[in-house]
């Protein structure tokens, strides 16, 4: 069963890329009975305790990070000029609420300056913004009263302002699924694991600034040295742009198996054996085939001597953007089926996997 606080205290914790340690507070106390290391990178190492050192290992993947900005100068006016963390749309920025966390690890609210309708001219009105003129207003009056009184400064991050809640029908809304769900899906997967008969030692490696460039992963695959690894994503959903018969990631339609994107191809090997699973287990999925987009499994796949990986995403609408809504039905899938995936290794499905 879905631990809807925990998922609201991921998805609320502060963590642009490169600013993570709030995520990984949330983090160390959920796997408080884990072994549990955070290098400085911000990168969180989560293994078993019944992990051996001499079995193969399976790496869980899922970044910290979510898209932000980073302030980048303050104007005569009070104004902040700003920079962004991770791939956003211009024009999805403006008017909305955001938080800047100064120097005294405070956080100030903020929104991203519009210009009101009165004051723009037809051609301006149907304009697409563009970064470099994007502001954000605290409420100064100038720009020392910005630096005394707010204590904001050049180098201080930004993110959405948004607080989590649950629907009515019981979907999920809040800020940061993309990848917060991902990692709510690998301390599920670990908990459910702590007290299994494994064929593997399993961890669970939380990667920070995926979001500028999958730079967490590039180095937690180098200290796991996995011999099989499972991605979980907050996948863009697709559901609410096309029909559903075409649409590969629908909410509530269960996990999302990741055939393909720009930065890997994945094992059609391991892809057949997690599909069995979920086909046996009755785990509802879907599968994705992506034209964009990457995920971590594009560095993890290509290291060291080569790792099969599984990419399982978990649906979420308006990712890259303020708000988000998930299905926790897709979050319970994603999770059984890892957790099925990993205790039903044996070691003659292992070499058949990694090809030995």
């Amino acid at each position: 069963m879905s631990d809807t606080k925990l998922m609201e205290r991921l998805s609320n914790a502060f963590g642009p890329s490169g600013f993570e340690e709030d995520v990984v507070t949330v983090i160390r106390e959920a796997l408080r009975d884990f072994d549990i290391s955070v290098d400085p990178m911000n990168n969180l190492f989560a293994s078993l305790k019944t992990n051996t050192g001499t079995r193969p290992i399976v790496m869980l993947d899922a970044h910290l990070d979510e898209v932000g900005f980073m302030v980048q100068y303050i104007a005569g006016n009070g104004l902040i000029g700003f920079v962004n963390l991770g791939g956003w749309v211009a024009s999805n920025v403006p008017a909305h609420r955001v938080l800047i966390r100064n120097g005294k690890g405070e956080m100030i609210p903020g929104v991203i300056a519009s210009r009101p309708p009165h004051f723009m001219t037809d051609a301006e009105k149907s304009s697409v913004p563009d970064f470099e003129s994007m502001m954000i207003d605290v409420g100064a009056r100038n720009r020392e009263e910005v630096t005394d009184c707010f204590g904001i400064h050049p180098g201080d991050p930004v993110a959405p302002d948004v607080a989590f809640e649950t629907a009515r029908n019981g979907f999920l809304m809040g800020k940061a699924f993309d990848n917060r769900l991902g990692c709510y899906a690998i301390i599920g997967t670990l908990r459910r694991l702590n007290d299994a008969e494994l064929n593997v030692d399993v961890v669970g490696c939380f990667a920070s600034q995926e979001e500028v460039g999958m730079r967490g992963a590039e180095v937690t695959v180098k200290v796991a040295k996995p011999d099989l690894a499972i991605v979980f994503e907050g996948s863009p959903a697709d559901d609410f742009l096309t029909d559903r018969d075409k649409a590969q990631g629908v909410l509530g339609n269960g996990t999302q198996i990741r055939h393909f994107d720009q930065s890997y191809v994945s094992s059609p090997q391991f892809i057949a054996y997690a599909r069995s699973i979920a086909e046996e287990s009755g785990i509802p999925y879907q599968s994705a085939v992506r034209r964009r987009g990457s995920t971590d499994a594009g560095r993890i796949h290509v290291s060291h001597k080569a790792v099969p990986v599984l990419v399982l995403g978990i649906p979420s609408r308006y990712v890259h953007t303020h708000y988000n809504y998930a299905c926790p039905k897709d979050v319970e899938a994603t999770v059984s089926l890892a957790v099925e995936t990993i205790t039903k290794l044996s070691p003659e499905n292992i070499n058949m996997l990694v090809k030995r």
